[in-house]
């Protein structure tokens, strides 16, 4: 059976499908059950529905630094040793983010954690990258590591205004799988010229505050990065919602980002964080039935055009859909059955790492 990714050329874009949530613990005992959450749900869903990212820059205390490494190593390698999941095949997706590259602590990192766990890392983050020398500078430390080092993926964090300047060079890396979005240290940044406001999200019935969706310094470095990524090939994520009580908030965010700014993951703060994104993310049901129904369509055409309700479909419009179908699949949805055959296990190719 032709599969759609051998025939749709593109359809995964050069960084492949990735997991909609990264969630981020940096405290042991967070991360513990973050991971536990994680085998939880990839035994709910079939499949791992969201990384986890083991954080070494602001996890680990001053002076403690090492220590907090061994421990981000050791964890992600138990991780990937769970004998349940094992079992039926499943792998799970833990990256790490390492502390900058001109920080003191970077070799230290690289060596405890990517020197000791290369084989359990689905990716290595970034943060503070300025410029695509920051990504050949790294990737130079991990690669040193041996050959499983140099085949983990690197993700990157925007955090400047100089950096979100430089978002295609950074972008175009071929090391770089992903590109996320700082909002934090952006606004800091500025030195008091933009509003604490913008680090928030407003409420739905304010229309005054400029918050992080709606302040033209914000919002376009926003945008940069989204369009950088989808210029090569890149997956963009974006950025916190600090307010991780507020579900209704998280949800605006989400599908505001998605739908609105291109971003096709976020991460995530706090466990309570994790479904609504997975849910906000997801692509809604009527575009999951029509996706499924044009793509079947397509098959039964040997790919060659269609006409669906008097509208004309071809491939470039067969890759659209598909994209629908491998958003919907990294959300945890069950696909229709003419399209589920596509995401077995023995029809799962090369390129993104199978969850």
């Amino acid at each position: 059976m032709k599969h759609p990714r051998d025939i749709l050329l593109g359809a995964q874009g050069a960084a492949g499908v990735l997991p909609v949530c990264d969630h981020y613990s940096g405290v042991e005992t967070r991360m513990v059950k973050s991971l536990q959450l994680q085998a939880e749900m990839t035994e709910e869903f079939g499949a791992c529905v969201f990384d986890v990212t083991l954080d070494c820059e602001d996890g680990a205390p001053v002076g403690g630094e090492k220590d907090h490494a061994n421990m981000v190593a050791a964890l992600a390698n138990a991780a990937q040793a769970a004998p349940n999941l094992v079992a039926k095949g499943l792998r799970r997706r833990v990256g790490a983010r390492l502390h900058p590259v001109d920080h003191p602590a970077f070799l230290q990192d690289v060596e405890c954690v990517v020197g000791a766990a290369a084989q359990a890392l689905s990716f290595i983050m970034l943060p503070k990258v300025e410029s695509a020398a920051d990504v050949d500078a790294a990737a130079r430390a991990v690669d040193a590591m041996g050959m499983v080092a140099a085949a983990v993926p690197l993700h990157v964090l925007i955090e400047s205004p100089a950096a979100v300047h430089r978002a295609f060079e950074i972008a175009a890396h071929p090391r770089v799988q992903s590109v996320s979005f700082g909002l934090m240290d952006f606004v800091s940044s500025h030195g008091g010229a933009i509003p604490a406001a913008a680090m928030g999200v407003r409420a739905a019935s304010d229309t005054e505050t400029l918050d992080q969706f709606h302040h033209p310094l914000v919002l376009r470095a926003k945008m940069e990065i989204a369009s950088a990524c989808h210029a090569f090939g890149k997956v963009p994520s974006h950025c916190v919602v600090t307010e991780f009580r507020d579900s209704e908030a998280l949800t605006r965010a989400a599908r505001y980002a998605s739908r609105a700014l291109g971003y096709t993951r976020m991460w995530s703060i706090h466990p309570d964080q994790i479904r609504p994104i997975l849910r906000a993310l997801a692509p809604e049901p009527q575009a999951l039935e029509q996706a499924a129904d044009i793509v079947c369509r397509a098959a039964e055409a040997d790919w060659a055009p269609v006409s669906v309700t008097g509208v004309l479909h071809d491939r470039a419009s067969y890759r659209f859909f598909w994209q629908v179908l491998e958003r919907a699949h990294a959300t945890g949805i069950v696909l229709p059955a003419g399209v589920a055959q596509y995401f077995a296990k023995s029809h799962q190719q090369d390129g993104a790492e199978p969850c």
